[in-house]
């Protein structure tokens, strides 16, 4: 997806995030264009990608509605991925990584330093981050030699914020979402770490608890209490 439709994938996701797009809602391509400024193709492309991440539902031959997700629904499939990804590095630090994976590990963790070391984010960097971390991710399942972990997590995909891919950015508190995508590359750099020295059970827990960072990372730095208001979720 070009950086433009990722900047709109990013803003229909935040704006069902933050109940914007209420849960129900059915939306279509003209008026979705016509409110971001945008022509209908980025709108296309993003609308699908929403409906693989489980936060939209097909309504007749082209319109799409929000999905009702309850926080259970969302804490489920987190768990999930969790446990999946911590497997893949378990058995990746177990296996030892191949120096292909080492170098593409490393260069994701320099090209992230870099995109950090000047203590603040734009939109552009956090949509090239996006990228970044969904390629570090894929690297560490391939690197855990088991295709079984990438089939499962192919199927939990469905599900909504159970995706790497399904990063909420809210553009209009960046200094929070510093600290927050900071904080999870930092994440990265001990995933390394221990998949460096061979640190299976160390990696593992990482891993399961790096994906706490789709809920409750954005309530943490944000000095929020309760549960996540968005999606609208139900409890």
């Amino acid at each position: 997806m070009s950086g433009a439709g990722q900047r709109v994938l990013n803003r229909l996701r935040q704006m069902i995030v933050d109940g914007e797009i209420p849960a129900g809602e059915r939306i279509a391509e003209i008026p979705t264009a016509e409110r971001l400024g945008v022509s209908r193709m980025p709108v296309r492309m993003a609308f699908r990608a929403l409906e693989q991440e489980g936060l939209l539902i097909r309504q007749g031959a082209r319109g799409f509605a929000v999905r009702r997700v309850t926080y259970d629904d969302l804490a489920g499939a987190v768990e999930v991925r969790g446990v999946l990804e911590g497997l893949a590095a378990r058995q990746a630090a177990e296996r030892g990584l191949s120096e292909a994976a080492r170098s593409a590990l490393l260069a994701c963790l320099a090209e992230g330093d870099r995109l950090f070391e000047k203590g603040h984010v734009s939109e552009d960097d956090l949509a090239e981050y996006h990228d970044i971390n969904k390629r570090f991710h894929q690297v560490i399942v391939e690197a855990s030699g088991n295709p079984a972990i990438a089939d499962a997590l192919a199927r939990n995909e469905h599900l909504p914020f159970a995706s790497v891919s399904s990063l909420a950015v809210d553009r209009n508190d960046l200094e929070r979402e510093f600290r927050r995508f900071n904080f999870a590359h930092m994440q990265h750099h001990t995933v390394v770490d221990a998949l460096l020295a061979g640190q299976g059970a160390r990696a593992e827990a990482i891993m399961r608890e790096h994906a706490n960072a789709t809920l409750r990372y954005a309530r943490l730095f944000g000095g929020q209490e309760g549960p996540v208001e968005g999606l609208k979720i139900l409890s």
